[in-house]
């Protein structure tokens, strides 16, 4: 069986310290007999009210009550079923056609000028490359990403700024009141995703975008966005293993899924890909009669010495990817002017420009505590973030290389250094396919991880990222998965020690019952000891970093 949590006391306001100690065997795969010896540690304490009511405080006014409704409205839209529900396979997806009907969307998407991106890892930097060129260009630009880490309007950009409060209000109640006037039992009201999807063509053909950037949500065949039938171009980013349980246990599977994306007249073009997936990539493009290139990543020279917006090396491949998108853009668009002249000579200093200039949170971020580091004006920050919101095996892999390479710079300036781990990730991923990869390579890199904290996320509370904070009172919370991925993390250190000649028997691995614990405990070491610069890699799930950042920028 799998350990659960003990019941939570009410803890007094003192801090306190629950000790769990798990005295039988572990049966579950995720866990071993090794790790039964090991304590564990849920801290937990209740907010005072000063916290509390910093945690509440929100700002007041008609409009923010207003905002707040809506994000209601919009929890209400997500189901109860779990994603890997074999109905959200094309789950009544005509039923888009007659919500595009309703919203009188159906002209207006016929003229829009989309690119339609799909992929495993890439998908979103991808995008975002694209749309910083093609707005270096000089065009109106739309983009439509998911998830958002903070608030819900990260989702809809306009000339690369989230939408303001007053237009997605706008926009929001008027697809509101449309469908709530005409759905019923037989036509129900879109689920989460579906409305957004919805909500970003509205936004962009109201608001006369020229490009309009889509990324996929799901898979490709079924997802939301997928209602375009004559996109401009489509991309395929890196494919990789994730979302099994509703995409297919083959890289084969998940491709055919991805290339439900194409189009027939409408070129494609893909990252380079395993052979398995590449194979079935071709074959839906043989079928569709259209053209499949494959893009090679971009070379450093082209930038002409710039550096590329978005960290890590990988972000190479993603932009190579969105210089081929926003080249046949422009050349279907008649803009063949403003088009490399080649795939190998520096590029174009529009594109250049738009290139070095992309951002996107939350993937391969460092943000210092601005908290611990001001108490420490006179040193290096003692306490750095580094968030990645890498989720499957490979992107793990891609983050410890990041990790370790970003960490060796900083640790240059610094004489000692403590590299802890802050880890959650959905309970549909199987955490033996996300943790060994991830030490494995940090290790290969020369990073050995001291400690790892794990913990729920707070947007369990709060799906929507609102302005509002998570509950302040005791509650009680199921860490019973926290405590599984515990275990896997023993184990994994168990195995690597066999053979080893190493006695330490200092603690590697802490539960938390909520975040702003976890990030409290890191603060308060970090002052303590200010001669230890913390490095603390937070990844495994894009929630758990809006929730980081939520909680860093108050």
């Amino acid at each position: 069986h799998r350990p659960r949590a003990a019941p939570m006391p009410h803890p007094p306001l003192a801090a306190a310290a629950v000790i769990l100690r798990r005295r039988l065997l572990l049966s579950s795969p995720l866990a071993s007999s090794s790790s039964s010896s090991r304590a564990r540690r849920i801290f937990s304490r209740a907010m005072d009210s000063s916290t509390t009511a910093a945690a509440v405080q929100h700002a007041g006014g008609a409009a923010a009550g207003e905002y707040e409704e809506v994000l209601g409205r919009l929890s209400s839209l997500i189901t109860q079923k779990v994603r890997a529900d074999t109905g959200n396979r094309g789950n009544q997806w005509d039923l888009m056609g007659r919500y595009l009907q309703i919203l009188e969307l159906e002209e207006p998407i016929a003229r829009m000028k989309v690119i339609h991106v799909a992929g495993t890892k890439g998908k979103g930097s991808t995008c975002t490359f694209t749309e910083s060129i093609l707005r270096s260009c000089g065009f109106r630009t739309g983009l439509f990403t998911s998830p958002h880490l903070m608030d819900v309007r990260e989702r809809f950009r306009l000339d690369g700024v989230d939408i303001s409060e007053e237009k997605f209000l706008k926009y929001f109640w008027c697809c509101w009141n449309k469908l709530k006037e005409k759905t019923d039992d037989d036509i129900p009201m879109p689920a989460y995703f579906r409305f957004m999807a919805l909500l970003a063509f509205k936004i962009f053909s109201a608001e006369q975008v020229d490009v309009a950037l889509l990324e996929v949500g799901l898979g490709g065949k079924f997802d939301a966005t997928n209602v375009v039938k004559s996109p401009v171009v489509c991309g395929i980013s890196s494919l990789g293993y994730d979302h099994m349980e509703i995409l297919g246990n083959t890289l084969g599977e998940i491709a055919g899924e991805k290339a439900g994306i194409f189009k027939k007249g409408v070129p494609a073009y893909t990252a380079p890909q395993p052979e398995e997936a590449m194979v079935a990539l071709k074959r839906r493009a043989s079928e569709l009669g259209i053209s499949l290139q494959v893009v090679d990543p971009l070379k450093p020279h082209q930038l002409k010495d710039q550096h590329l917006g978005l960290q890590g090396e990988h972000q190479y491949e993603n932009a190579g990817l969105a210089v081929a998108l926003a080249s046949t853009w422009l050349e279907k668009q008649g803009h063949v002017d403003r088009m490399p002249l080649n795939h190998t000579d520096p590029l174009p200093d529009q594109f250049i420009r738009g290139l070095s200039s992309a951002s996107l949170q939350g993937r391969a971020q460092i943000v210092p505590d601005s908290q611990v580091n001001s108490e420490e004006k006179d040193r290096d920050s003692s306490l750095v973030f580094y968030l990645d919101g890498a989720h499957s095996p490979e992107s793990m892999e891609i983050c410890a290389r990041w990790f370790s390479h970003a960490t060796k710079e900083q640790s240059q300036t610094c004489s000692k250094s403590r590299k802890i781990l802050l880890f959650n990730c959905m309970s549909v991923r199987d955490p033996m396919r996300l943790l060994p990869h991830l030490v494995d390579t940090a290790t290969q890199n020369g990073v050995h991880f001291d400690l790892a904290l794990f913990v729920p996320n707070q947007s369990q509370h709060n799906k929507l990222g609102s302005k509002a904070s998570a509950p302040a009172g005791p509650e009680q919370i199921d860490l019973s998965w926290q405590l599984s991925l515990q275990a896997v993390w023993e184990k994994l250190l168990h195995d690597d020690n066999k053979g080893s000649n190493s006695t330490d028997s200092g603690e590697t691995s802490l539960v938390f019952e909520s975040l702003p614990l976890a990030i409290e405990w890191l603060r308060k070491n970090a002052v303590e000891d200010p001669s230890t610069s913390y490095q603390v890699l937070v990844t495994g799930s894009l929630h758990l970093i809006g929730d980081v950042l939520r909680l860093l920028k108050k």
